[in-house]
């Protein structure tokens, strides 16, 4: 996963022709009789009109009249005469919030579009504000943590006994829950949504693991799903560990990409003009804060934690650069450590993205059962990738000693939906770019639109005008791009790097800027 598939198009490419898919019948007639939902105001300066409800579901399905979880949804309603039904919207994870997206979308699509649906947010089972939800080891990343890459075996052994205590602690706190924590029971908690909407069929807009999390919905219930939208695509054959190890590859080729713009405006940051140079600024940095924790906060461990957005999102260059700078040229270490504050430090809601989020990889699917196949497949990734291989083998590293077995992953590959929309970008980390490619050849007539050279995590409602429209044509009646031959069905070109300046003065993409506030990091 970590080579780039041989169909990608030179930037620049036109944009394929369109073509009219048979349009779909409407997803407002209802299924099954429901007792209809109480919503209640739950408007945000941002998001006046949201409304809240709740609806409960089985923590067990194959037993939906035992112990129930409660699901916490937002809405905003559709104001046109006529509706296209529910649009249910995921940000990723596992383990993100998604009651804001719903917002968030409703107000970013054209406001005639987005009155024609019911957009809806929601809260996995787990997270945020579902019950229960999941806080196996609080302050678990409490800096200063050891050293992500082990110079001794007796430092790994501490890190595989600090991770195997919290899949532990996640086994003592929520035992109950832990076998029920996967994606598979939480894509029949969508159908739950879908019944309590009174809808026959719903649409559907991921991101990130939102997109997996959609297909395997798509899998169980294709007689229920109307339009799929996936952003930012999983690979479906990867899960969870091989996708791990492509990320690995994958962020420390935009961690480069970073420290060559860097370079570019050298003028700026005064950090030098060649990006191997940088590079390895940044690396002496890290030794630096390992032997001195920067304001006694950031060790190498928070130090990538801090940096790692950046490869989720380019608009946060220029204020990572900002830090990076203060800290080489002017020995400031308030600089990185507010840095660590703004992009890097973990919440009471982090703690339960993260409890949620090794839950479900943990359960999803197998994970090897010798340490020394971690081991050497880190220090194999390491010696091209030093990034982060070993900051996100210990992250997931919980998963070594998970106390609930793990299942076996579903195949997602489906020829009974409807063409599906999938939206990539070429140089992605977190979802690298062949997760697309895959995912789209197993939605039988789905549509692939390609960013090319964007290297961002979730594109689309982020400022590229080329790929809303193709997201708001397909939104609006099943349109999807029609098929040039060999390759991508559409590409689109990247948007512009960000400007090089002060933070504040960076003329940031406030799109892109809003959307990855929602989606967080690692999801």
């Amino acid at each position: 996963m970590t080579k780039r598939a041989g169909i990608l198009v030179a930037v620049g490419a036109t944009v394929a022709g369109l073509v009219t898919a048979a349009p779909s019948a409407p997803a407002a007639a209802a299924g099954p009789a429901a007792t209809p939902l109480k919503w209640t105001a739950c408007g945000t300066k941002a998001y006046p009109r949201l409304q809240c409800s709740t609806v409960t579901a089985p923590l067990d399905h194959d037993n939906p009249s035992g112990r129930p979880v409660t699901l916490a949804l937002s809405r905003i309603p559709h104001t046109a005469k006529k509706s296209q039904g529910p649009l249910l919207v995921n940000p990723g994870g596992p383990g993100g919030s998604g009651l804001s997206m719903a917002g968030f979308v409703a107000s970013s699509l054209p406001k005639k579009l987005a009155a024609q649906y019911d957009v809806i947010g929601f809260d996995p089972r787990g997270v945020g504000k579902s019950r229960p939800a999941l806080d196996c080891l609080p302050k678990y990343f409490a800096p200063v943590r050891p050293d992500s890459v082990p110079d001794s075996l007796e430092s790994e052994r501490t890190a595989r006994n600090r991770a195997a205590s919290f899949a532990a602690a996640c086994g003592e706190k929520h035992g109950d829950l832990l076998p029920y924590m996967d994606t598979v029971s939480a894509a029949k908690d969508l159908d739950v949504i879908r019944k309590a909407l009174g809808a026959k069929r719903i649409n559907y807009f991921g991101y990130s693991y939102g997109t997996y999390l959609g297909a395997v919905y798509a899998k169980l219930f294709p007689e229920h799903v109307r339009r799929l939208v996936l952003d930012s695509v999983v690979d479906p054959d990867g899960v969870w560990y091989e996708d791990n190890l492509a990320q690995d590859h994958a962020f420390d080729a935009r961690h480069k990409a970073f420290a060559a713009w860097v370079a570019k405006n050298d003028a700026t940051y005064r950090l030098g003009k060649d990006p191997a140079g940088v590079e390895a600024a940044w690396y002496r940095m890290r030794d630096a804060v390992k032997r001195n924790p920067a304001a006694g906060k950031v060790g190498p461990g928070e130090l990538e934690d801090t940096f790692m957005p950046g490869g989720y999102y380019n608009g946060y260059w220029p204020r990572l650069a900002e830090a990076f700078a203060a800290y080489v040229n002017d020995k400031d270490e308030d600089a990185l450590a507010t840095a660590y504050k703004d992009f890097a430090e973990v919440d009471r809601s982090g703690d339960n993205g993260y409890s949620v989020y090794t839950a479900v990889q943990c359960r999803d699917a197998g994970w090897p059962q010798d340490w020394s196949a971690w081991r050497g497949d880190t220090w194999k990734a390491h010696a091209k990738a030093p990034f982060m291989s070993w900051n996100n083998t210990w992250y997931n590293a919980p998963c070594a000693t998970w106390p609930v077995e793990p299942l076996e992953p579903l195949r997602v590959t489906n020829d009974e939906i409807g063409p599906a929309l999938v939206l990539q970008a070429t140089d992605d980390a977190a979802t690298p770019y062949e997760g697309g490619v895959t995912m789209s050849r197993q939605l039988k007539g789905s549509g692939l639109v390609v960013e090319q050279g964007g290297g961002n995590h979730g594109i689309t409602l982020s400022g590229n005008d080329c790929l809303d429209k193709h997201l708001v044509r397909y939104l609006t009646d099943g349109t999807l791009p029609a098929a040039p031959g060999s390759g991508p069905d559409a590409v689109c070109a990247a948007l512009p790097e960000p400007k090089a300046a002060a933070a504040t003065k960076a003329g940031a993409n406030t799109k892109g800027k809003t959307l990855h506030g929602l989606l967080g990091f690692r999801g």
